[in-house]
């Protein structure tokens, strides 16, 4: 029996026939990247026809949701929505990993339950000293080419190394999918990213994407998912492709997915034929190993024959180009990933390391541990310096004891820590102490992110790593021959904008939802503007409330804003007490509607951002961007999120001291209210600016589909979850 779409069931028949012709041309017919193909794939309850594009709201079932040390509170969140049972126990994946050196007995009862809870529920789970969680999905096949799978960390983007869409989700995400097996997603806007050339010796991935977070680092591919392409691309080996996915987190992408090539299918045959000399099964007599449930010669086949290609014609948002050739080996730092040095440059300032360390998800596999184990053989690390290791996995730990790779470091004074984060994420052991320098292959260098504030942290790749623990200052190995790089500088780049008139804009007119029985027409009220960009997390809702478990809606909304600006949440109150708040011409919902810039919300994770702003009375924020956690967690708890630039740049020209963001109004007033009434249509994206005299000025927004529009009706994805539960128990 063919089930029925979302539309039919929610319209009826008739009526998604006629939603399906006016507002989708054939699915087959519309133009999609890659990612966007995944994407379709992998969305449930999409209207007849409907081709996902770069930002549209759609469910999604994915492949798999890895949750690591966080499983703990997911455990919490799951049962607090009343579920009780996994809705398919084959979707989640538990890898312990981040506090792995912690042997008190309190973690280890965490650890315990951990486990416990996933036997009961029959939930895959890989213990403390197996490995990171990303690669262990990329190991065990969880992460697989044309998949999509998702984590309870921010980077997942690294299974994109293997062709696979590796995007993060929050807790309450995981929760949703353990007990209803989908979640919500917005497709990120699409950003190409063209390699060139190819890497001259000695220059690694690693320097690669150090690279390209320091040349494109004004935002360039924040929130967008990368597709990386040229032929550049198929002179990286599969371990590089990995480490440049994974640091695409830091450059602000929610994915950096890599093809699915030549180079890719020989590492799977290689793979497969590992799995298949796990036994004696090749003497006569001895059956077979059991085939690998995700990574085996059926699946391969599959690849093969069935591949996939962004079409022709695909949409993206902009196209940078990097040439690999004219790259000699970069490091990232002090303390910040927009900041990228040739290493000749560092290196002839002869700054001085404490620490040094090869450790993580980013350069921690056997081809990383074998670059520096070269570089060190024989050799002592530096009297002061500490250089401690711990491999990606348990497996690759294996495999480079093996190949007498592991051993070179250790007799060369290397201190070994247990397969997992610790030192990256700041737990355990040799961390960062004040004045201290580091030099490290992990992938963030964020001031205090590996210890002491006071310290400061560098980035590059296992064969830097090692030499400047030799050499006890930041340098290159002595293998590292000038004369075969190219001259010292900044590489060669370029970035491009798509031609005009693209239907991916936001602002298109054809964009148009239909809208849920019972999802407002519109939002109606003041319009205040916080001319800000970066308006934090801390700044809409300050740290110091954050952990008061039994703080009141009310009182959040009370405190909103209180660090951006304490008067604004006294001003909201006032508007809503008066008449400004309650227009009579329209059905739509009223309250007030703040207008800010870019990358609203930013910051930590926590949700009381969003749910402060909607208890003080703001049903609905327009920004320039959003800070993607942010608007997960808005869109999680019913706060709509609408992107309008135009409108942020009309109203900063116009209101914003100097006509810039950051200063307040030309007033000095931290949120600026000129009696302005805004509505905002939600089914055609219309945005109406009425002033006091009566004008006004329309500006488009792209409406949001009817996943979010579900979400909203239910209060929130908790309310949705309930529902999913209670449907599936009465039917």
């Amino acid at each position: 029996m063919r089930l029925q779409s979302w539309s039919t069931l929610r319209h009826g028949r008739a009526a998604s026939a006629l939603y399906s012709r006016r507002l989708y041309a054939s699915h087959s017919s519309v133009p999609q990247t890659i990612i966007e193909k995944v994407v379709q794939k992998y969305a449930v309850g999409l209207p007849e026809g409907k081709a996902v594009k770069a930002g549209d709201y759609v469910m999604i079932r994915p492949e798999h949701v890895m949750t690591h040390d966080n499983t703990g509170p997911v455990i919490s969140k799951f049962k607090s929505i009343g579920a009780t049972k996994i809705y398919k126990p084959t979707q989640p994946v538990f890898t312990l990993d981040h506090d792995v050196q912690n042997r008190t007995p309190k973690n280890l009862q965490k650890y315990a339950n951990i486990e416990e809870f996933a036997r009961n529920h029959g939930v895959d789970f890989y213990p403390a000293g197996r490995g990171i969680g990303h690669q262990v999905l990329v190991e065990e096949g969880y992460a697989f080419p044309y998949t999509l799978t998702v984590a309870s960390d921010s980077h997942s983007n690294m299974y994109g190394g293997v062709g696979c869409v590796g995007t993060p989700i929050v807790r309450t995400d995981a929760a949703a999918l353990w007990a209803t097996g989908k979640t919500w997603w917005q497709v990120p806007r699409m950003v190409k990213v063209e390699l060139k050339g190819r890497l001259a010796p000695g220059v690694t991935g690693k320097d690669v994407i150090v690279a390209l977070c320091g040349s494109f680092n004004q935002d360039q591919v924040l929130n967008a998912a990368i597709e990386f392409t040229g032929e550049g691309v198929s002179t990286l080996s599969v371990d590089e492709r990995l480490t440049i996915s994974n640091m695409t987190t830091e450059w602000g992408a929610l994915a950096g997915v890599f093809p699915v090539d030549d180079v890719l299918l020989k590492w799977y045959d290689d793979v497969v034929n590992k799995l298949e000399l796990r036994t004696f099964s090749s003497s006569a007599g001895i059956p077979p190993p059991p085939t690998h449930p995700r990574i085996n010669k059926e699946r391969l086949s599959s690849l093969r024959n069935s591949p996939f290609a962004s079409d022709p014609n695909a949409e993206y948002s902009s196209h940078l180009v990097f040439d690999l050739s004219t790259l000699v080996p970069h490091v990232s730092g002090p303390n910040s990933v927009k900041v990228s040095t040739p290493l000749p440059v560092l290196e002839s300032q002869n700054i001085k390391v404490n620490k040094a360390y090869l450790v993580s998800c980013t350069n921690s596999r056997v081809s990383d541990i074998a670059a520096a184990a070269e570089v060190i053989r024989g050799k002592k690390v530096a009297p002061g310096v500490e250089f401690y290791i711990a491999a990606a996995s348990s497996a690759v730990q294996q495999e480079a004891e093996a190949l007498g790779y592991w051993e070179a470091l250790v007799q060369a004074g290397a201190k070994t820590l247990p397969a997992g984060c610790g030192p990256c994420i700041g737990l355990g052991t040799g961390l960062l102490e004040d004045g201290e320098v580091g030099i490290s292959a992990t992938n963030r260098n964020y001031k205090g992110r590996m210890g002491s504030p006071q310290a400061q942290a560098y980035l590059a790749s296992p064969a830097v790593v090692a030499a400047s623990a030799v050499n006890g200052y930041i340098s290159g190995p002595s293998t590292l021959d000038p004369s075969t790089l190219p001259p010292v500088g900044a590489p060669r780049f370029s970035i491009s904008e798509p031609q005009s008139g693209s239907s991916s804009a936001a602002g298109s007119e054809s964009a148009v939802e239909p809208l849920l029985e019972g999802f407002p027409s519109s939002f109606v009220g003041p319009l205040l503007f916080a001319p800000q960009d970066n308006l934090n997390t801390d700044g809409i809702y300050p740290g110091k409330y954050t952990y008061q478990d039994d703080i009141t809606l009310e009182r959040q909304a009370e405190v909103v804003m209180e660090n951006y600006d304490p008067g604004f949440a006294p001003l909201v109150a006032s508007l809503r007490a008066s008449s400004r708040s309650l227009p009579s011409t329209t059905k739509g919902k009223t309250g007030v509607v703040l207008v800010s810039g870019y990358n609203f919300g930013t910051g930590s994770s926590r949700e009381q951002a969003a749910t402060a702003l909607k208890a003080a009375g703001v049903p609905v924020v327009l920004a320039g961007s959003f800070g993607d956690i942010f608007k997960r967690n808005a869109i999680n708890n019913g706060l709509v999120c609408l992107e309008c630039p135009e409108l942020v740049a009309d109203l900063t020209a116009a209101y914003a001291k100097d006509g810039k963001r950051g200063a307040g109004g030309k007033e000095g007033e931290l949120t600026v209210d000129k009696g302005f009434q805004i509505e905002v249509g939600m089914e055609d994206g219309k945005v109406v600016v009425r002033r006091d005299g009566g004008d006004e000025k329309v500006y488009r927004v792209k409406p949001v589909g009817p996943s979010v529009q579900e979400l909203w009706l239910c209060g929130g994805l908790e309310g949705y979850i309930l529902k999913e539960i209670q449907k599936e128990g009465s039917s």
